[in-house]
């Protein structure tokens, strides 16, 4: 004696709506199969309960989420029970119930394990897959290949608008980021709620760790680096941020990832100690940057020189590169260096002797100091010049 067909698409359209309105074809075959095995006296067969696999893995591509798919099956199970002949005919038959019970608790305990299997499956492979397709947007994106539409409309997708401004943030510690790293979420999670929250994906790059962050003002970049910043300093013990200036499209992006990348770099030659390196603050030495021929000639005119002295140039050059930051203050600058003023008062004698420009005059200090960042830049003496 069967369910009549009729109840079965009540209880199927019951269950659904319990589940919050998922689709009755989820269901499958299952009240059938539960049916006929309750009927039947006997638990579903290897067969009857691996259809449920492929069942769990289409409701995680359609997006279902795993606790309502299981809801639709317990629902659909609990609304069956009353329907059972056995269940019904209780009263002529007490134990026909019982074997009822056990089939029915094993048929549905099987059903929803392999749907769960099936799902868990189907989801480690749209992650996968997910995180495969991100990789290569990053890298796409990061490198300037790709079409322009083509990575505006892939964007879209992990939840960037790139009409609208972005920048980029890179972050270089003393360790190596990778995709995988907890720290990459732990930022993503700080930066959410952010005003650059509108658009913001997190991700390494050789090493480093990546942020591109919508930018709807310059409030949003100092809450962004605000939170970055803050999220860095409970495992890290050094680290710099670059930051590029913001602009539109795929070719803004990469032009900030280059910006934030070049700011680094320069950082690291020119010896600057804060955490956040703006591209916009080091404008003047790229401008430096691209007349080397001229960079070089200024170099090499006014600091060749002190490689006379004795010991070489390099504690002249450090002397002169403590000096102007700390706007000409000699005894700031012998505390900077760990020397005394009077030694201090020596190393800037000798360059002027040596150079001819005298550090402590404002009309010969700026040739010196552009000198000296260009001999930074250069790496010189270390580097020879041509």
């Amino acid at each position: 004696m069967s369910v009549d067909p009729r109840v079965l698409g009540d209880v199927a359209a019951g269950a659904a709506a319990d589940a919050g309105g998922l689709p009755v074809e989820l269901l499958g075959d299952f009240l059938e199969v539960v049916s006929a095995a309750v009927a039947g006296g006997d638990r579903l067969s290897a067969a009857e309960v691996s259809r449920f696999r492929p069942v769990g893995e289409s409701a995680a591509r359609q997006g279902v989420a795993l606790r309502a798919l299981l809801d639709l099956y317990l629902s659909a199970g609990w609304r069956l029970w009353r329907h059972l002949p056995a269940v019904a005919n209780a009263a002529a038959d007490p134990a026909a119930v019982v074997t009822a019970g056990e089939v029915m608790l094993h048929a549905v305990d099987d059903a929803v394990a392999e749907l769960a299997e099936g799902y868990q499956l189907a989801r480690r492979g749209l992650v996968r897959e997910q995180e495969a397709q991100r990789r290569e947007f990053i890298d796409d994106l990061l490198s300037g290949r790709g079409d322009v539409a083509g990575l505006l409309q892939r964007a879209s997708g992990f939840g960037l608008d790139l009409a609208a401004p972005h920048a980029v943030a890179l972050v270089r510690a003393e360790r190596i980021f990778t995709d995988g790293s907890r720290m990459l979420s732990a930022v993503e999670r700080a930066v959410q709620g952010s005003k650059g929250d509108a658009g913001t994906m997190v991700a390494s790059k050789e090493g480093q760790l990546v942020v591109i962050f919508a930018v709807p003002d310059q409030a949003a970049v100092d809450e962004v680096l605000e939170r970055v910043d803050r999220v860095l300093g409970v495992e890290l013990d050094q680290w710099q941020i670059g930051v590029g200036r913001p602009g539109r499209g795929g070719a803004g992006v990469l032009n900030s990832f280059d910006e934030a990348r070049e700011s680094l770099q320069l950082a690291a030659r020119l010896g600057l100690r804060s955490k956040v390196v703006p591209a916009a603050d080091l404008l003047v030495f790229r401008v430096l940057l691209r007349d080397r021929a001229a960079m070089v000639d200024l170099v090499l005119t006014l600091l060749e020189p002190l490689q006379s002295a004795r010991g070489g140039a390099e504690p002249l050059l450090q002397t002169l590169a403590a000096y102007f930051e700390e706007g000409g203050n000699s005894a700031q600058t012998a505390r900077r260096l760990h020397l005394s003023v009077r030694a201090v008062t020596y190393r800037l004698e000798r360059v002027r002797e040596l150079t001819g420009q005298d550090p402590t005059r404002s009309t010969q200090r700026f040739a010196l100091q552009a000198a000296v960042l260009g001999a930074q830049l250069l790496d010189w003496p270390a580097t020879p010049l041509p």
